[in-house]
């Protein structure tokens, strides 16, 4: 994240790759490093989380390798498959913290862990106490947020008792402009609540498509690419 803070700070366009569900296509998951270091105009790449299948060891270590060959840097979220056994722990080693943000060209990535169910309810997940002071943090150096997930409201894995207070909080962050999430293996883009506020789910590696978003500094516009 610091060198991704470091190197983008004043770009004044950026192409961010967002990526997701690797699972164990691991051949497929290759293929799509190799697409993105084809290009050259890609900053850097979010994986919006199940980096593994199982959560083992040498899971987390496959999958890792795989994006190490990115020619441009990359974060990673915490999905689902990821805690299985004591996979939790292995991300924390590997990557450090479940909630997360960082800041390029004046946007505010804040990454979220929306894996509810694997605490059976009973943690801070969603975390609103990262949210509130991510709201306000660096206020000087960002201008507009993007909130990435795992789990999108309303799934399987969030916590859905705290769907609407979630989509209340996310109208504090500064000049919100969507939200990115994986989890559901699909491209679909909508508006889970309805609203203005769309949420774009990034496809699994099986399925060989990514996202590329183009940030300028009055709008996005976002890329489905097929490899």
């Amino acid at each position: 994240m610091a060198v991704i803070e470091s190197r983008f700070a004043d770009k004044d366009t950026l192409r961010v790759a967002f990526i997701s569900d690797t699972h164990l296509w691991l051949s497929d998951a290759r293929d799509q490093v190799e697409e993105i270091n084809h290009r050259d105009d890609i900053d850097f790449v979010v994986h919006c989380g199940d980096l593994t299948d199982t959560a083992t060891g040498k899971e987390y270590e496959w999958s890792r390798d795989i994006r190490m060959k990115l020619n441009c840097p990359f974060v990673a979220l915490i999905g689902n498959h990821d805690y299985l056994g004591t996979g939790d722990q292995t991300y924390d080693v590997m990557y450090g913290e479940k909630d997360f943000s960082f800041i390029a060209s004046r946007v505010k990535f804040v990454c979220l862990n929306t894996n509810a169910t694997e605490y059976d309810y009973m943690a801070a997940v969603p975390n609103f106490d990262f949210m509130e002071t991510e709201m306000v943090k660096d206020s000087d150096r960002f201008d507009r947020t993007i909130v990435v997930m795992h789990a999108a409201p309303y799934s399987d894995q969030f916590n859905n008792n705290v769907c609407k207070a979630f989509r209340r909080y996310l109208d504090f962050f500064p000049g919100l402009m969507c939200c990115v999430y994986g989890h559901d293996h699909n491209d679909t883009v909508s508006r889970i609540y309805g609203d203005d506020l769309i949420f774009y789910a990034i496809d699994c590696a099986e399925h060989r498509n990514y996202r590329i978003f183009t940030i300028t500094p009055d709008d996005y516009e976002v890329e489905q690419i097929y490899f």
